[in-house]
């Protein structure tokens, strides 16, 4: 909340509080974000409504916010609102603005959202929050560019480009009665949907190292994770996310200034699934270590020693270490003959880890019968 002087009355910020997730830039090299990267190019041009999708913490604001900055918009304003933070009375005062003796307390005039943004973007997050009666509101601004501030009559003309962000699925809260379809249709002309970090855990080294930076930017004495810690990390389900990972980037810079930080070092539930991993130099007997908890012979895997692997050409890791990955999920998943929660603990892994694993990867029981 912040102070209104005008008004003697608080009003709810729009802009979320500076974290170590503001100002971002698109972070990561997973094939689901390059897409995303896709998308935000082919849409920043015009000025089509964009619906984002995805989970809480995903990044969705980064996103809109890459989609200003490409877009004919990119020097006028980005106004932000978090539509499931402010109490619905308020919300229409905080979108079209007030004037003067509007209600008790209103004894100036004040600017809306959809003012400030004249020009520029209007980034609508947690849309489906928004009450049924501010989503007919919504609507008409959307279908007549045009609106009037609480308590006036003179109408104002809306040169602006809404963005709107959800966690929900818009179209189970249709059917349930809670979303309008016609504001859905409206807001749908061109969805982006971000992925879940567990769904591109591969990107975890680069947003640690990007929220590391900033946070030494900043002043910060920073820790460093060891390669142990960050394969630990990569097995950890996410259900915050990357807002997730960055606190606790941020907890670890406090609790570890200009220390390495190991896998032993990071909280319990950042670790339950890597028993494995050995905190060692040598990278030769931490692999032993990872093969000998895993269950899994040395000899089944596509491994070989460093001279041969590397040759005069040398590899790409990132897809060699994917393959392993790979290839131990569909062993596992053979030797339990299907069973996900026997090949889980096979692996060590929690079901639902190995179930976005295995959609990750694409794997099916077809694929695995017939030669892999």
């Amino acid at each position: 909340m912040s102070f209104d002087q005008n008004n003697k009355r608080e009003t709810p910020s729009c802009a979320r509080a500076e974290g170590p997730l503001s100002h971002h830039r698109l972070v990561g090299d997973n094939r689901d974000m390059q897409q995303v990267r896709r998308l935000i190019e082919q849409v920043a041009h015009s000025d089509a409504s964009v619906l984002i999708l995805g989970e809480s913490g995903t990044g969705k604001e980064v996103v809109a916010q890459t989609l200003h900055r490409q877009s004919l918009r990119a020097k006028r304003p980005f106004v932000p609102v978090n539509c499931g933070a402010i109490p619905p009375d308020l919300l229409e005062s905080e979108l079209f603005g007030h004037e003067k003796g509007a209600f008790t307390g209103a004894i100036t005039a004040r600017q809306g959202r959809f003012e400030l943004a004249e020009g520029g973007t209007l980034f609508l997050d947690e849309i489906g929050d928004m009450s049924l009666e501010m989503q007919v509101k919504l609507l008409r601004v959307l279908q007549e560019k045009s609106f009037e501030r609480v308590g006036g009559n003179k109408t104002f003309h809306s040169d602006v480009r809404v963005v709107a962000a959800t966690h929900h699925n818009l179209e189970h809260r249709v059917a349930e009665g809670f979303f309008r379809l016609d504001l859905f249709y409206r807001l749908n002309v061109f969805p982006i949907e971000v992925p879940p970090l567990r769904e591109r855990s591969d990107d975890i080294p680069l947003l640690v190292k990007y929220t590391t930076e900033r946070l030494h930017q900043g002043g910060q004495r920073v820790a460093q994770l060891s390669d142990c810690a960050l394969a630990a990390l990569a097995t950890y389900a996410w259900p915050g996310n990357v807002r997730e990972l960055a606190n606790l980037v941020e907890r670890l810079n406090i609790l570890y200034p200009g220390q390495q930080v190991r896998a032993k070092d990071l909280p319990d539930k950042y670790r339950s699934n890597v028993d494995w991993v050995a905190e060692v130099i040598d990278n030769e007997a931490a692999e032993e270590a990872m093969l000998a908890n895993l269950g899994v012979e040395e000899r089944s895997l596509p491994l070989a020693s460093p001279s041969v692997l590397l040759g005069g050409e040398g590899l790409d890791l990132k897809d060699y270490l994917r393959q392993v990955e790979e290839d131990l999920i569909r062993q596992a998943l053979d030797d339990s003959d299907w069973v996900v929660a026997r090949a889980a603990k096979l692996l060590k892994l929690q079901r639902t880890t190995l179930v976005e694993k295995i959609r990750k990867f694409d794997i099916s029981r077809a694929d695995t019968v017939s030669g892999f």
